[in-house]
């Protein structure tokens, strides 16, 4: 039997890591590595640059394992793979490190690890969005500097979840698993995003409204939008002015959708509070104001899987690997290439 990938079924394909640093590749196989080498004809060693070594392995590379960090695969170097047959990414977006209209032209099948990554991302935000309700990080600023008892009915007394609203920008992978873990609380959830149907929205149990809307009811935003053309600045200075005093933004999803000038003139007073695990740039230069505002916790870029929770993105890979190798289309076909191919409609992929 042949797989339609032009492979007989069952046979081990011959594949490549691609990732930077190449210790990436540790940290998403430990623990698998038999296991891989139970499916793959495995390429020694990892791609961090397509030098003219790892340009001559592309040759018989069949599976390309990529990683966050991975040399991007141009058109001209999927010419120089005449046998390539997928891309399993383990971040949000295969397109991210591949050329996916010339991948699309050879029916070369891209999938990521996205819906995967999506878990640890909804995890943070759902933590941070009880915390800011609680105003944990005013409450803690409060103790240390007093370092006495505190009269939680007297001075904490504008805190707590219940009946709160939150905004989420951007129905998207995580977006919608934020959702489904609010579902259990008693907040109430809004969420702005022009591709939500109304029977997606209250099987979410959600209300949808327009940007200037979530941005004046919220008492929490948080964004979860791709970075578009449409999306880049899209909190911007006048929907800033629309947050309400004491509420918080929440950015696990790119530092580009924010206006940082803007942000930063309602941050200075304190009018509003800010959780950022992105930024522009990303790292902050060292003397950026951000860093010594009392009402900003700056993450870096932890959202997303970190420590052991790669291994739950190894995991996936392994399984999409399998799946190719018996002849089954990918579970987790990335979307930008859906999209480029004409089956989905675009600026859908999550982070």
């Amino acid at each position: 039997m042949t797989t339609p990938h032009g492979t007989p079924a069952g046979r081990r394909p011959r594949v490549a890591l691609a990732m930077r640093p190449a210790a990436l590749a540790d940290d998403l196989f430990a623990g698998l590595w038999p296991e891989l080498d139970s499916l793959a004809d495995l390429t020694p060693g990892v791609v961090t640059e397509w030098d003219g070594d790892a340009v001559a392995v592309l040759a018989d590379t069949e599976v390309l394992l990529t990683g966050w960090g991975c040399p991007r695969v141009t058109r001209d170097l999927l010419a120089r793979a005449p046998r390539l047959r997928a891309v399993i990414h383990a971040g949000g977006g295969a397109a991210a490190v591949v050329d996916a209209e010339a991948a699309a032209e050879r029916g070369i099948e891209l999938s990521d690890a996205g819906d995967k990554n999506a878990v640890p991302v909804a995890e943070y935000t759902f933590a941070m969005i009880v915390l800011a309700g609680k105003r944990a990080r005013y409450a803690e600023r409060l103790y240390r500097d007093r370092r006495a008892f505190i009269d939680r009915e007297a001075e904490l007394r504008d805190t707590g979840g219940y009946g709160r609203v939150v905004g989420l920008v951007g129905a998207s992978r995580i977006g919608r698993r934020v959702a489904l873990l609010l579902a259990g609380t008693d907040l109430d959830v809004l969420v702005h995003d022009p591709y939500l149907s109304a029977a997606h929205a209250a099987a979410l149990g959600v209300r949808r409204c327009d940007l200037a809307e979530l941005m004046s009811a919220s008492d929490i935003v948080s964004l979860h939008a791709p970075v578009t053309s449409q999306t880049v600045g899209m909190v911007d200075a006048a929907m800033l002015g629309r947050m309400r005093d004491g509420a918080t933004l929440i950015n696990t999803a790119r530092g580009d959708l924010v206006d940082h000038v803007a942000l930063l003139e309602h941050l200075r007073p304190g009018r509003i509070d800010a959780v950022l695990d992105v930024t522009v740039p990303e790292p902050l230069p060292p003397d950026h104001e951000l860093w010594s505002l009392p009402n900003v916790v700056l993450t870096p870029h932890i959202a997303g899987a970190t420590g052991n929770e790669l291994a739950r993105l190894g995991r996936h890979l392994l399984d999409e690997l399998r799946r190719l190798r018996d002849g089954v289309p990918p579970a987790a076909a990335d979307p930008a290439a859906r999209a480029v191919a004409g089956s989905a409609p675009t600026g859908r992929q999550g982070r």
